[in-house]
């Protein structure tokens, strides 16, 4: 029986949520997190019939009892990741899209980072009016002297200064506006009342400035990493953390928000105000509040600690995968490589000093950016090379100075000192308390789906033997874990005859991206146009783009950073804020500030005259992605705690990235963006069957892969005892045991790259990605029930989805907005029939 309910999708985040992911709900955590957060616990049910009567039908809720224990961890749950959101994925398919940048948990949320307005669209910031002195501010011996004046973070801007920040910007910029902010901190508290324009309004404007400010500089960080960069945030970090927990921890503030949810005018205010004030209390337990002096103190040491571990393990891990680099000169050693890979290794060799590299000669240069990584492991022929490879990636951040083995246990280590500080019995309980599912009801649907997968699972590794097999290689009586991608690609290609390399010409970024916003006109009538030059941006790739609504009104914005770059670019794909739609935050008589949103993903780039031809799994990537952004721009909540992706559970955030991937299967839409980059010729109609029929190719595989990492994650944070007699690592192999069909090599270290659970919002949360793959497949099946080819109904539905699941925000419980747009709570058979593994079952 299917009793549980899941969320998210990608590495989950994915993320936000990667990210996300959403955006916390109260502005306590909102200053603590860099993107998403869950608001309110909520009842979920899930059935395990697809009618809303079935007596198999099981709710998920958390007594309001449970209030004054909730907790919830300042920076993990936001990753969002950011929403976030989202940190490099474990796998590489579009169930496994790192999303939300939230995943930071270096990042806290960007609550409102500029000012919009409808008739003038660009936001105008002003994070240090106060500061009218010109004398200059000297951070570090080494730092060169800013004043404030001529300090870009500090300066009023209609969209962020990306293009002009340095280092030596971030140390004074962060440093003056903590000053203000704890002066005007002090004051509000003086002055709080509870009422909405004593206490939210001016809150929800004094975390602004930092948000905005914090969230460009993280951001440089992910996307133009540089050494000066990473000593900056490291050196003023702490003191942000500091302002963070003070702000978190107010008592006038918790109290006034008190006394509003005890008032007489209680049921007067609207659910979204409802939600927040909620929120904002749960967030307050989960932030210390309640703690007496030395165990608020010891809360706040730990809090501090976690900050910095965190953030040390994600450079470990951007450190360790820019560290390997192989040149290879001999052609015979790269046989296999599509011409595509053999391009990019040429670029990286050519940018490592190799002028004269070329795709036909060499040298080639493979390194571990997933863009290279990936083509070895599925194409190419040199056995060896596959091994060292492979190695290279599960060892990566596992030894000297980039070790994050210590790290990871002195991150499990504080986590359950701060879950016992809280009254919790683990970390697990404290990440549950924020989110729809609960640690049991997260259990028993990994098992659930487990089941179903194992015998597929076996059955995909009995395949892959016999037909290796069948083409007289050597290994395969003892297939490896460097072999599995590569005899899983030709397999793919006898059975469906698709080869992926050969099917990129017809996926050329520019006819993608018109194609999917085509389908967002047609779902959720808007208009999605290149608004280049509006806004400055941090690097010459990076598009912007304006949305309109039916009557050409600007509604949002968005950029767009497509491809990787490995020496300064942090791996996977995200989608964070910039700014959120706000009404407290308009300006110039505009009734609320529009979103600005930002996507991350890190596709090949265009090879010579060529543009960049994406592969089937990064064409999901960008429609994965782009649901996350869309939920954050076509919000039509007012209340910037709640609006777009804020305050929605964390195991809810992944439902519109993962409803969008079903799209790619979608005929019409296919088609539409399907185009050969050279002739204009459309997929053949039988290359796009063939794409269909493979939807479902090892399924069970994949499903398990997933459903280990969330396993993982759940023992980690709620059984395992550091310094016990488990190690991390031999948690890991315990779990393996249930979930992987080949067990994992003695030396395999991958949770030292596990960046989603150490580094991001995804602590004791992975689970997330499945738990939201029920409610997003749920979902498509609404439009599946209208008929696809059936126009009209197409986009009578997608109205319904715009309205509900993409513009309530974090304003309503996630199951209220479910069944809001379904008429009914969420079935898992829609998840299963996708995946081909509805009548499949496995023994326990």
């Amino acid at each position: 029986m299917f009793t549980k309910t899941k969320k998210c999708y990608s590495p989950h985040e994915k993320s936000y949520y990667q990210n996300k992911q959403a955006t916390g709900a109260t502005i306590l955590i909102l200053i603590t997190m860099l993107f998403i957060a869950t608001s309110a616990t909520t009842s979920i049910p899930i059935s395990s019939s697809s009618s809303p009567s079935s007596s198999s039908m099981i709710r998920f809720q958390k007594p309001l009892s449970q209030l004054r224990r909730s907790i919830k961890y300042h920076y993990p749950l936001i990753s969002p990741k950011h929403l976030t959101k989202s940190l490099p994925c474990p796998l590489w398919s579009s169930s496994f899209s790192f999303c939300l940048q939230q995943l930071h948990t270096s990042s806290p949320s960007s609550l409102s980072r500029s000012s919009f307005s409808a008739a003038a669209p660009f936001c105008t910031f002003s994070p240090l009016m106060a500061y009218q002195n010109p004398s200059p501010v000297v951070s570090s011996p080494q730092e060169e002297v800013v004043e404030l004046k001529d300090n870009p973070l500090l300066k009023d801007f209609d969209f962020p200064p990306f293009d002009v920040v340095e280092a030596k910007h971030v140390r004074p910029a962060i440093r003056a506006i903590l000053s203000d902010l704890e002066n005007e901190l002090v004051e509000l508290e003086k002055s709080v009342e509870p009422t909405w324009p004593k206490l939210v309004d001016p809150l929800e404007k004094l975390v602004d400035r930092l948000q905005v400010v914090w969230g460009v500089v993280n951001h440089l960080k992910s996307v133009k990493d540089s050494a000066d960069l990473r000593s900056a945030i490291e050196e003023v970090q702490p003191e942000k953390v500091k302002f963070n927990l003070r702000l978190g921890q107010s008592k006038p503030i918790y109290n006034a928000f008190k006394a509003i949810r005890e008032s007489s005018d209680w049921n007067t205010l609207s659910d979204a105000r409802k939600r927040i004030v909620e929120g904002q209390l749960k967030e307050a337990v989960l932030n210390g509040v309640s703690l007496e002096d030395d165990k608020r103190e010891q809360f706040n040491k730990v809090q501090q600690e976690l900050e910095k571990l965190s953030q040390k393990f994600e450079e470990n891990v951007l450190d360790a995968t820019k560290k390997f680099e192989k040149l290879i000169t001999d052609k015979k050693e790269i046989d296999g490589l599509p011409a595509s890979a053999l391009g990019l290794a040429a670029q990286t060799a050519a940018s490592k000093g190799h002028e004269k590299a070329t795709a036909e000669e060499g040298p080639w240069m493979i390194t571990l950016d997933a863009p290279s990584f990936l083509p070895v492991m599925q194409h190419s022929r040199n056995r060896s090379l596959r091994e060292e490879v492979y190695r290279a990636y599960v060892t990566r951040a596992s030894s000297g100075d980039l070790d994050n083995s210590p790290i990871i246990d002195q991150i499990l280590k504080l986590r359950l000192e701060k879950a016992k500080l809280l009254g919790y019995n683990n970390y697990a309980e404290v990440s549950m308390a924020m989110k729809m599912a609960t640690v049991e009801k997260a259990e028993e649907l990994l098992e659930k789906l487990r089941t179903a997968s194992w015998d597929a699972a076996v059955q995909d590794m009995e395949d892959l033997r016999k037909f290796s097999q069948e083409q007289g290689a050597v290994e395969a009586s003892d297939l490896s874990h460097w072999d599995l991608s590569f005899w899983s690609e030709r397999l793919r290609e006898s059975k469906y005859d698709i080869n992926e390399e050969e099917l990129r010409p017809y996926f050329s970024l520019p006819k993608v991206m018109d194609g999917l916003f085509s389908l967002a006109k047609t779902l959720f009538d808007i208009d999605v146009e290149a608004a280049d030059g509006l806004a400055p941006v941090w690097n010459n790739d990076v598009r912007f783009y304006r949305i309109k609504d039916s009557l050409g009104n600007p509604i949002a914005y968005f950029y767009f950073d497509p491809y990787s770059r490995p020496s300064e670019k942090r791996g996977g794909a995200w989608m964070d804020e910039v700014v959120a739609r706000s009404r407290a935050l308009a300006r110039n008589g505009a009734s609320a500030r529009l979103p600005v949103a930002h996507m991350v993903c890190n596709q090949s780039p265009p090879v010579g005259d060529k543009p960049s031809l994406m592969t089937f799994r990064e064409v999901e990537t960008v429609f994965h992605e782009f649901g996350h952004a869309l939920q954050h721009m076509l919000t039509k909540e007012d209340e910037g705690l709640v609006s777009g992706i804020r305050g929605i559970e964390w195991d809810a955030v992944e439902l519109p990235s993962q409803f969008m991937e079903n799209w790619c299967y979608q005929r019409d839409t296919l088609m539409s963006l399907a185009k050969h980059y050279e002739t204009g010729e459309t997929l053949p109609e039988e290359v796009y069957l063939k794409l269909l029929a493979a939807r479902t190719f090892r399924a069970g595989t994949q499903s398990l892969r997933q459903i280990k990492f969330a396993s993982t994650d759940l023992e980690l944070h709620g059984s395992y005892i550091p310094g016990g007699s488990e190690s991390i690592f031999d948690i890991d192999r315990r779990v393996s045991k249930k979930t992987s069909v080949i067990a994992p090599l003695p030396e395999d270290r991958f949770l030292c790259g596990f960046s989603h659970i150490f580094a991001g919002g995804y602590a004791a949360g992975y689970y997330s990605y499945k738990w939201a793959e029920v409610l997003s497949a749920d979902a498509f099946s609404a439009f599946e029930d209208a008929g696809l080819d059936n126009e009209k109904a197409v986009k009578e539905t997608g109205r319904k989805f715009r309205e509900t699941v993409l513009a309530l925000g974090g304003g309503k419980p996630p199951l209220d907005v479910f069944v809001q747009f379904r008429g009914r709570e969420p079935s898992p058979e829609a998840l299963l029939r996708h995946n081909g593994l509805l009548a499949a079952t496995a023994p326990a």
